[in-house]
This record gives structure tokens, sequence and C-alpha cells, in this order.
């Protein structure tokens, strides 16, 4: 384009002529004279081709299904995962406590009456029991918090976590590769039984009915 240009601006000379293959340029283009000067001539449009990107796609973690599992048992074992707690043992110690402790009943009161939150008057409630005044209310004040009510399963899900006294061991129990007796260990200083039960027996039976989800 810039040869072009020059022979445009060369053209206005006086008495210049173009030699003959130029002067066949210049009719593909028009006269010289039909030019004004300092034209550019535009040759072309050339497109302009987009680099392709490859878009890699990020590959989940993989996540522990319990199909015989109840509906309760299922939503816990998928918010424990989402929560980044990821070893088959130790889910299934976690499991293997709530079992005990309640058979996955959120608003069943201490001896086996279902009852909303309020309607529990003595003994523990809930997923684990929460039995001392501290935990009890504390499951209250943080379903207010969230506005959820705290004789569901979300609201005391939520509360768990939240709780000191798992704080304690959460690290532990999302630090993979440990015996279910281990993460056993670790959930007495959370839960703090007096009954010990059979939670650890719960416990194996849910690692041997974790799968892979498909």
């Amino acid at each position: 384009m810039l040869f072009l240009f020059t022979l445009a601006v060369v053209s206005l000379i006086p008495g210049f002529v173009p030699p003959p293959n130029i002067q066949e340029l210049f009719a593909s283009y028009g006269k010289p004279k039909d030019l004004p000067p300092f034209a550019i001539i535009k040759e072309f449009d050339t497109p302009v081709q987009k680099p392709s990107v490859a878009i890699r796609e990020v590959e989940k973690p993989k996540r522990f299904v319990c199909k015989s599992c109840n509906t309760n048992e299922q939503r816990t074992l998928a918010f424990l995962q989402d929560k980044g707690i990821r070893d088959k043992n130790a889910l299934a110690t976690i499991l293997g406590n709530i079992r005990q402790e309640s058979t996955f009943v959120p608003n069943v009161c201490e001896g086996g009456a279902r009852t909303s939150f309020g309607g529990c008057r003595s003994g523990g409630y809930g997923l684990i029991q929460w039995t001392c005044d501290s935990r009890y209310h504390g499951l209250g004040k943080h379903a207010n918090r969230i506005g959820k009510d705290p004789s569901t399963l979300d609201a005391q899900l939520s509360y768990m976590l939240t709780e000191g006294q798992w704080k304690r061991i959460e690290s532990r129990m999302k630090t993979p590769g440990k015996s279910i007796d281990r993460y056993m260990n670790y959930a007495y200083s959370w839960i703090g039984w007096g009954h010990h039960g059979a939670r650890t027996s719960y416990a194996h039976d849910y690692a041997r009915k974790f799968t892979w989800d498909s």
C-alpha cells in the first residue's frame, strides 16, 4: 500500500510518465489525475483470524453417595462434603455419631419425644442432642440469625459446624487417611457422649455403604 501511495504522489509531478507496467497498475485503480493529492489507496481488507482458545474443564472432586441411606442421611453426607470433609472414614464417623444420638431426627428430644425446639424441657435435643444450656440456646440463636427453624435439619447442620467444640477438631476431621477409631477419638471431644453405644458399629456400616458417585 505504501508503494501505491508513493506512485500516487509522484504521478502529480508535471511531465511524469509512469512506465507501461505501472500504467497498467494505475488503470486498475483509476488514472493518476483522478486521485486526490496524497490519496491512500486501499488494496483489500484482510480478515483478522482470532486465535482459538482451548477451554479446560475443571475436574470436580469425587463425592461419596449412600444410595441405601434415608433422605436426612443423604443430605447430611452431601452437606459435610460441601464443607470440605472428604475422607470416607471421617464422614462415616460423623454420620455414625448422629445416628447414635438422634437417628437423624432433628426434632427429637432426649427420651424419644418429637417436639419443637421450645417444647424440649429437659435433656438433649436435635441431631447431636445438644444438652447444656449454652449449646442448646446457641442453636436457637443461630437459627434465628440465619432465618431458619431450629427444629429443622438445615438449621442444625449449619449450627453444628459453627460451634467451638467442632472447630477444635475440624482440621483433624478434614485430614484424610485415618482410621474410624482415630476419627472417633476426635469426635468425643466434639460431642462429649456419656454412653458410647453403637456409634462405632454404625460408622463402619456407613463406610461399607458409601460408594463413589458415578
